[in-house]
């Protein structure tokens, strides 16, 4: 028996030997999604408070929060022909007795889309189509539930759902000329603004931007279809300096069909990047910011009387990021974020202006606002504690400023919130575990788990998969800079391994948390470490979560600290016993590829290759909102934008580049890499180039996303 047993327990040592030298491929992480984690998609609560909905394929199915049981179904896709059981995604009315389902979606920008889109009553079983004459854009109920407002090429309608009738608000609206309820490329990619159109309170008006783009230059992606000559694509792109579309706020009065502008002031090349009405029926906020983003101003305009005042001004020697805390109270009161005392936090205000207190104060700054209780004297924030390492959930008294943290000490955590705060599906993890989803109360009480991830927890363990280690690491002025670290799994003292460092590097991002793969790579990365390389990933100064100065020291200079700061954490890491300073290597994409494309050539004694992708090589050929928030005009700061330009720095290439784009790239624009190209050709430099055709700036695709990461791996292990 002793020796049965001994020959079990050597079989069970063979198997998990087995199962730890299975080895993470490509094909696993970008054909097969073997690594990929599960989420909550589809998932909302319902307004009585014990129930929740989740799109089950065809079939939106309700839920009991308390116990998950299933309840009923509340639509069956497969059984309406309309919809011939495909449906994208749905919208309760706000009384919830119709849904608003989308089906065949376009993606056309970042975040804007078109699709076909279907009212379902629950109450008579009936399906209607909204407007059938194309795909629309942004279609949303009337708070009573009778009509829905939407986009149809750059004009304005709504539907009435009693009798189907289509009223067309605006007449005007013309490709690459005028937009009326939706947002040109720019307000969208940088002021994340989709919708610009807002029911009223009483479903009786309807406010929303006008987009006269007719002055702002074009430009054109070409697309290769297997045709005779490439397909064109036009559309506007304000670059640095250049026109921005001219905003003008509009309303619409259902009951008059009356259509007006709105008089906010005297104004002059300047931003409306935020329309939302009070509680008061006839009463809208606009936002808007100057040019150069430092200085915003809240106005109230009475819609009736088409009458303004200023209700909020704030501004700020560096820029002022947008948000969208803003939230209207009863009883006369709004809460308003602000990073004035140097942390963004909460503040409450009265309707005349004055500020009544600030709400939340310190150095862990408030991140996110999800909502309040339904006595609207509890707000459940987010905060950013431990220099931006991690993020907390915390109950907030709007009136005292008391605050109590709902989340376990350590790691990330977010929350999506039920109305009147009831509930919450509590999302956490840290840098070594996936995220778990939770329905927890208020109080951060536990009622039942949605999502555990527990297929792929036991999946890792079948892979030899390293720590990831978060620690600090000195620049030169001594600023700690949070750093993580992959070593090989079969990491020895005393070898030296080559580095291959990765960034972004942003104005406000973080790739370093204690996060679930929070830079976004953590299987390509792995499999790179597994390899004989040691990663690092390192926030420098610039990034997010530990306050306005870090994050904005960066003004008029972007690239310039951030590439001192990678330059020292290299020779840091170069100076390390285990590290092989002769061969590190850095790769980024977007700012990232800005970013290790200075760092090659600024740090060409310390940096051997690097790997660029979709890089700006000098911000004048990128979009103004961006550009001019961090760095102003070239006419404002030529010094800025010559000295932190990769393009101008061409010369000084020593290493091995690797530089690739997206040809149907519409937000950096493959024109970046041309100049790039064209610089270093002209200096009898070398490097490697691959280009994308019909990409993006994500280059999506299995077979382009196959094919690029075969190359970026293959570079790392033949050129550091």
């Amino acid at each position: 028996m002793r020796r049965l047993i001994l020959m079990i327990l050597m079989f069970i040592a063979y198997l998990n030997l087995f199962a730890q030298t299975k080895s993470i491929t490509l094909e696993d992480i970008y054909e097969r999604g073997t690594f990929s984690a599960r989420g909550v998609p589809h998932f909302n609560f319902m307004k009585d408070g014990i129930h929740y909905t989740r799109l089950m394929g065809a079939y939106l199915i309700r839920y009991s929060i308390i116990d998950g049981i299933a309840k009923d179904t509340v639509l069956n896709g497969e059984s309406i022909k309309e919809l011939a059981g495909k449906i994208d995604s749905y919208t309760f009315s706000d009384d919830e007795q119709k849904l608003l389902l989308s089906k065949q979606t376009e993606g056309i920008y970042r975040y804007s889309s078109k699709a076909e889109y279907y009212v379902w009553d629950r109450n008579t079983s009936k399906i209607q189509r909204i407007f059938d004459q194309g795909k629309i854009m942004y279609p949303q109920f009337d708070p009573l539930g009778k009509k829905v407002a939407f986009v149809y090429e750059n004009n304005l309608y709504f539907q009435d759902l009693l009798n189907g009738k289509i009223k067309k608000i605006t007449r005007d609206g013309m490709k690459n000329a005028i937009i009326n309820g939706a947002s040109d490329w720019v307000y969208e990619e940088e002021f994340t603004l989709t919708r610009a159109f807002e029911w009223s309170p009483a479903g009786d008006q309807i406010a929303f931007l006008r987009f006269d783009e007719s002055q702002v230059k074009e430009f054109t992606l070409d697309y290769y279809r297997n045709e005779v000559y490439p397909e064109k694509y036009t559309f506007k792109y304000p670059k640095v300096g250049e026109a921005n579309a001219t905003l003008t706020v509009w309303n619409y009065q259902l009951n008059k069909n009356k259509l007006k502008p709105l008089d906010i002031g005297n104004r002059q090349d300047d931003y409306l990047p935020r329309i939302q009405w009070t509680r008061d029926n006839n009463e809208l906020c606009v936002t808007w910011m100057n040019r150069d983003q430092n200085h915003l101003k809240l106005i109230l305009v009475n819609t009736l009387k088409n009458t303004h005042r200023l209700l909020l001004e704030e501004k700020n020697k560096y820029y002022i990021e947008l948000h969208d805390h803003l939230k209207f109270l009863n009883g006369d009161k709004f809460l308003w974020a602000s990073e004035k005392d140097g942390y963004n936090h909460l503040y409450l205000y009265r309707l005349n202006g004055v500020l009544e207190k600030q709400v939340t104060s310190g150095t862990a700054e408030m991140t996110e606002c999800y909502g309040l209780d339904s006595q609207e004297t509890l707000a459940l924030c987010q905060f950013s504690t431990q220099d931006g390492l991690e993020r907390e959930l915390r109950l907030v008294n709007i009136l005292t400023g008391v605050s109590k943290v709902i989340s376990p000490s350590g790691g990330y955590h977010s929350a999506q919130v039920s109305p009147g705060l009831k509930y919450l599906v509590h999302s956490a993890s840290n840098i070594r575990t996936p995220t778990t989803y939770r329905i927890t109360d208020m109080e951060g009480n536990v009622v039942r788990d949605l999502e555990k991830n527990e297929a792929l927890t036991k999946k890792m363990a079948d892979y030899p998969l390293s720590e990831v280690e978060l620690f600090k690491i000195p620049n030169r002025q001594g600023v700690l800079l949070n750093a993580a670290m992959i070593k090989p799994k079969d990491f020895i003292l005393g070898r030296k391994y080559p580095v291959f460092m990765f960034l972004y590097g942003g104005p406000g991002s973080q790739q370093v948390m204690d996060r679930w793969n929070s830079f976004g790579y953590y299987w390509w990365l792995q499999m790179i470490a597994q390899k004989g390389y040691v990663v690092c990933i390192v926030d420098n100064r610039g990034t997010g979560g530990r306050g306005e100065e870090f994050k904005k020291m960066t003004y008029l200079q972007l690239g310039k600290l951030e590439t001192e700061d990678q330059i020292d954490a290299a020779k840091h890491l170069g100076s390390l016993e285990f590290v092989d300073a002769t061969r590190i290597g850095i790769f980024g994409w977007s700012y990232g590829g800005y970013m290790s494309s200075l760092c090659l050539l600024k740090g060409n004694d310390v940096f051997k290759s690097a790997i660029a992708v979709a890089p700006v090589t000098n911000w004048k050929w990128y979009d103004s909102i961006y550009t001019e928030r961090y760095m102003r005009r070239t006419t404002d700061n030529p010094k800025g934008y010559e000295e932190n330009s990769p393009v101008n720095f061409a010369d000084r290439l020593k290493g091995n580049y690797l530089l690739i784009h997206g040809m149907a790239d519409d937000n950096v624009h493959f024109q970046n890499s041309v100049e790039m190209a064209e610089a270093l050709i002209r200096n009898k430099k070398q490097f490697d180039t691959y280009y994308y055709p019909n990409k993006n700036h994500g280059i999506g695709g299995v077979h382009a996303r196959m094919h690029l990461f075969t190359k970026m791996t293959d570079f790392v292990f033949n050129k550091i």
